[in-house]
């Protein structure tokens, strides 16, 4: 494996503008590239612990070890990042008020405490989704939820280790919840959420996200420009 001294190519408010060059099997070679990198997935194949000379040999599906690409996640980024080129007018109008607001302030770079590229991408991608795709893009998502969980619809938003990932969880919580303020006939909002971990250490974490908990009105005042007591009055919030 190359040895790499400084593994930072990029700033972490701004789109990726380059990347580490992999081999076949996802390993840095030591040699970066420009542009971001496709998003691709590698299922590995742990070694033997031991071997033996008359020991079987497993037959895996020959796909295993080997890089494949995520297609409908880079062809979503490139759906996103196109609506987020829009003129800012017309990307205004593709959204309801309450969100255009709240996209213009989390993309403010003047702001005091500046969100990463990714914890604004993640949540433009659920605002795409939920109000601007097309009725065609959710019967695809549909099609698939169907064919891995039947009658339960999921989608997943994946970020990496120390990327700001309860962070989002609070912006897509206040997004959801001020549009349901605003528009309470809506099906597309709603301000009742479930959050499920995986233990109490991670649960005891986002406490923040709970309206009773001291650390909320500081959460919000770093998302929002409504003051901390109109934010968190809201149920959910």
């Amino acid at each position: 494996m190359a040895t790499i001294d400084n593994p930072i190519l990029n700033t972490p408010f701004g789109a990726p503008t380059r990347h580490w060059v992999l081999d076949d099997s996802g390993i840095p070679v030591g040699e970066w590239a420009e542009g971001r990198r496709r998003s691709e997935y590698v299922v590995p194949v742990p070694p033997p612990r031991h071997q033996h000379i008359a020991q079987g040999v497993l037959e895996l599906d020959a796909e295993f070890g080997k890089r494949k690409s995520n297609d409908y996640v880079n062809e979503l980024r490139a759906k996103v990042g196109a609506w987020r080129s829009l003129p800012p007018a017309q990307q205004e109008r593709s959204v309801t008020p309450v969100t255009a607001q709240l996209l213009l302030y989390w993309r403010n770079p003047e702001r005091e405490r500046r969100l990463f590229f990714c914890q604004i991408e993640a949540v433009e991608t659920a605002i795409w989704l939920a109000e601007v795709a097309p009725r065609a893009e959710h019967e695809r998502i549909r099609d698939w939820n169907r064919d891995a969980n039947p009658e339960l619809f999921r989608i997943a938003l994946k970020l990496a280790t120390g990327a700001g990932k309860t962070t989002v969880m609070a912006m897509l919580i206040a997004w959801q919840t001020l549009n349901h303020a605003r528009s309470r006939g809506s099906s597309r909002f709603t301000d009742a959420f479930l959050v499920i971990t995986p233990g109490i250490t991670i649960r005891d974490r986002l406490r923040v996200l709970m309206p009773s908990d001291p650390a909320t009105s500081i959460l919000c005042m770093t998302l929002f420009r409504w003051t901390s007591a109109t934010c968190c009055s809201r149920r959910g919030w």
